[in-house]
This record gives structure tokens, C-alpha cells and sequence, in this order.
């Protein structure tokens, strides 16, 4: 039987190198395109969009665009979604802050995080008690303390309390300043602000506007 004999494969020819005329097409196609876009995106993103956003709210709404501040004599000096630390017995007093180092730290907002059966959680609370009705002495034991007065909110920060709050504080802030409870009852009555919408949260109050609200009427 004849033998058959089969010729050597020819080798693959190496892959020629780019030329310099392709790169500087792929240049061209993909990444021109790509670093347009980007700065592109970058004026309209972070110069174009934040600017007028900035202008909107300056001219729409320019006391919440500059953190709702609260003037007196001209100068700033709080902000009226904050809360305050109130602790003399002539002014109302906030809502128990969870913030550290210190009560009502804006730059350390948060709650405590504790569970309603947490141990620590109730003996904080109890403290809280104890502490209302020391501050409170001519409240009777028998007048249950509107929660939010022992309790603190998600944020820590939380600048309201509720009308109930207020109208609890009402025979010390009287006794402090030589006012009638009438007149105290009388600024809480005035600074109450209504459910957002008519339909969510609950009637609150401002305790910087309170307080502000009580200097004002004995000339302060």
C-alpha cells in the first residue's frame, strides 16, 4: 500500500503591530468621547445643578436654605430645628437628648437604640421620671407625665415637644418668673403649630420659641 505523504503546516504569520494611524482612531472613537462626557458632566452636575438649585432656594425659601436660623438683636443664635439643652427653671425644657458627649450634639445625631424591654433602656427612663417631677414639685404624683418628656427621640435633636409637654411645665415657669399660669398657658396657646397638612404627626410646640416668647413678654 502506497504511503501518503502530507506537507508540513505552514506557520501562522505573526499578528502585525498597530499602526499609528489606528491608535490615534481608537483615541479618536472612545476615549475622546468619554473624557468629553466627563467634563461635560461635571459642569452640568457639579457647577450648573447645584447653582441653581442654590439660587431657587435662596429666592423661594432663604430662611430654610440658610439652616432656619433664629435671630435675636440681630445676631443668630440657634437654629429652630434643633433643640437646646434648657436646664433653669424659668424655661421650658426639651425633650431628654441620647446624644454624647453631650445633650442635643448636632454633629453626633442619633437615639439610643435600646429595645422597650431593655433593662437600661427602663432605668433611664425612670431616671428621667425622677428627674421631671424634682424639676416639677408643685405637679401632682398623681398627674401622668406626657412621654415625651421622658423619653428621647430617633435624632436626638428633636427642637418640639408636645402641647401636654408644655402645659406641664406651666405651674414651674409661673412660680419662676412671678407670672399667672393664665399668661404662661397663654404663650404656649399662641406658639402651637398644628399637624403637617392637618392629618400627620400632632399639635407641638417650639421650646425656643417659648422661651424666646416668654423673655419677650417681661421685656428680656
Amino acid at each position: 500500500m502506497a504511503s501518503v505523504t502530507t506537507a508540513p503546516a505552514a506557520e501562522a504569520a505573526p499578528a502585525p503591530e498597530p499602526r499609528a494611524e489606528t491608535i490615534l482612531h481608537m483615541v479618536g472613537r472612545f476615549i475622546r468621547p468619554a473624557i468629553a462626557l466627563t467634563f461635560l458632566l461635571t459642569v452640568v452636575a457639579g457647577i450648573l445643578y447645584p447653582l441653581t438649585i442654590t439660587g431657587i432656594a435662596q429666592a423661594i425659601f432663604p430662611s430654610q436654605a440658610n439652616g432656619s436660623l433664629v435671630y435675636k438683636n440681630g445676631q443668630p443664635i440657634a437654629s429652630s430645628l434643633i433643640g437646646q439643652y434648657w436646664t433653669q427653671p424659668q424655661y421650658f425644657h426639651g425633650r431628654p437628648s441620647a446624644t454624647s458627649p453631650t445633650p442635643y450634639n448636632a454633629s453626633n445625631s442619633g437615639g439610643s437604640n435600646l429595645g422597650p424591654t431593655n433593662s437600661a433602656l427602663q432605668a433611664e427612663i425612670q431616671a428621667n421620671i425622677d428627674q421631671v417631677r424634682k424639676e416639677n414639685p408643685d405637679v401632682p404624683d398623681t398627674t401622668k407625665i406626657p412621654i415625651d418628656l421622658v423619653t428621647s427621640s430617633a435624632s436626638g435633636l428633636d427642637p418640639d415637644i408636645s402641647v401636654a409637654g408644655a402645659y406641664y411645665q406651666v405651674p414651674r415657669i409661673a412660680k419662676a418668673r412671678g407670672m399667672t399660669a393664665a399668661q404662661v398657658e397663654d404663650i404656649i396657646n399662641a406658639h402651637i403649630q398644628g399637624r403637617f397638612m392637618g392629618i400627620f404627626g400632632e399639635d407641638v410646640v417650639n421650646v425656643l420659641e417659648l422661651n424666646m416668647a416668654l423673655d419677650k413678654a417681661q421685656g428680656k
